[in-house]
């Protein structure tokens, strides 16, 4: 701005400096005449018309931007009278010309953004930038966890909503979900393999075989004062015989689709589902045991102590020069640039979503834009508007005046020629 304000104030001198040269000349003229009426009356006519020429100008020029001399004259100082109208006019032609929608779109979409973001991506400079941006972003949020206002607050939220959540009518939910195409009976296969191996496992037979020789103590005695342990055996052949009928009776579960047991799972799952979801009883006692979980300090202390070691595990780990956290995030970034890049139709579903979003937000905000722009240039105080309009264009303007004094004195010597040649016919 003030090399600007320099510039303009330079250019002022020299159009007033031709001015002052022609008044110079002028009576430089007037003297020459008498003596030199030839050459004197040429310098005369350039001099009048040059000073008439720059004064003409000069009197343009300053009529944009203020009443010349102070005088109000009418039609000066257009600029600040008009300024509403230049404002809606200028609002106007930005909007039309430059905020069309049809302008807009169009370069959107010779930005292809997609193309460009995923070039950016896969470049190492930037995930890493991103990467720690991230980092830095997200240390400001986890450290301010051990804020005890902020925790507190935290907790209090995270309680207030759990109050809100009808446990019973999602615990249906969800379960109705593994009931739709098969899923239950996907489950229930999962969960008898599972169970089958858990059985044939050594720690679980011994488990069951000393369950069952605790119960046949009876079959503990002695026998010529030596102790015969059939207690044991026949828990170890119980626990056997138990083991193996169970991995039967899942083998044949497992392999017939039309199995009763089956049936009676898909039956009491359905009516586990609507028992949660419609009957006040269960519901009931799902809003009891949310209450008693809510109010057990053991899990107010497990979510706060969970808390703490999230927290200074991430600060431990920001820490460090080879953090595990910053090296995923980096890499994770440029795998997503890379395979962006790859991925052409990827890339023209976000140039597609972009262009969707552009042009509404275009047609939303255009008008706002041009009323924004005339409200701007309206509450602008008069002399701001002259500065800013000034230092914009005011050194170019001066040229005006200078080509005026220049145009004007070659004016007066053709029109001085024209009449000498005619008063010499």
């Amino acid at each position: 701005m003030l090399k600007r304000a320099t510039a303009l104030t330079k250019m002022k001198g020299v159009a007033s400096g031709l001015l002052l040269l022609a008044a110079l000349l002028y009576v430089v003229a007037l003297v020459l005449t008498p003596g030199h009426p030839t050459f004197g009356g040429y310098l005369k006519a350039f001099s009048e018309a040059a000073m008439v020429g720059a004064i003409a100008d000069w009197f343009a020029v300053t009529a944009l931007f203020r009443h010349p001399l102070g005088l109000p004259i009418p039609h000066t100082a257009i600029i600040p009278r008009n300024k509403a109208r230049i404002g809606a006019n200028l609002g106007d032609f930005i909007c039309t010309h430059f905020l069309s929608r049809e302008q807009v779109l169009h370069k959107v979409q010779e930005f292809d953004a997609a193309k460009r973001l995923a070039e950016w991506l896969s470049k190492e400079e930037n995930a890493i930038a991103l990467s720690g941006l991230a980092i830095k972003l997200a240390s400001h949020g986890v450290g301010a966890l051990r804020d005890e206002r902020v925790r507190h607050f935290v907790r209090g939220t995270a309680l207030a909503r759990l109050e809100h959540i009808d446990l019973a009518r999602i615990s249906g939910q969800l379960l109705e979900v593994l009931t739709d195409d098969g899923r239950a009976q996907e489950v229930l296969d999962e969960l008898l393999a599972h169970f089958d191996v858990w059985m044939q496992g050594e720690a679980t037979q011994q488990r069951i075989s000393e369950v069952i020789s605790s119960e046949l103590d009876v079959l503990r005695f002695s026998f010529f004062g030596k102790e015969l342990p059939l207690h044991n055996l026949a828990g170890n052949w119980s626990s056997k015989k138990l083991v193996k009928r169970l991995s039967e009776v899942i083998t044949e579960v497992n392999q017939d689709a039309d199995h009763p047991l089956r049936k009676h799972f898909d039956e009491q799952l359905v009516s586990l589902v609507h028992k949660l979801k419609e009957e006040p009883a269960f519901r009931l006692r799902a809003d009891q045991l949310r209450s008693q979980l809510m109010q057990h300090p053991a899990l107010l202390g497990y979510l706060s102590g969970l808390v703490d070691d999230v927290v200074n595990w991430f600060e431990d780990d920001i820490r460090q020069e080879n953090s595990e956290l910053r090296a995923h995030m980096s890499k994770g970034t440029r795998k997503l640039g890379e395979a962006l890049s790859e991925d052409l139709s990827m890339q023209a579903w976000i140039n597609d979503q972009i262009l969707a979003l552009a042009g509404p937000l275009v047609e939303r905000y255009r008008s706002e834009i041009g009323r924004y722009i005339a409200e701007r240039i309206e509450a602008w105080n008069d002399q701001e508007l002259v500065e800013q309009l000034e230092s914009q264009v005011g050194k170019d303007l001066q040229f005006i005046r200078i080509n005026g004094t220049l145009v004007g004195g070659l004016v007066g010597v053709l029109i001085h020629l024209a009449t000498e040649f005619a008063t010499r016919l």
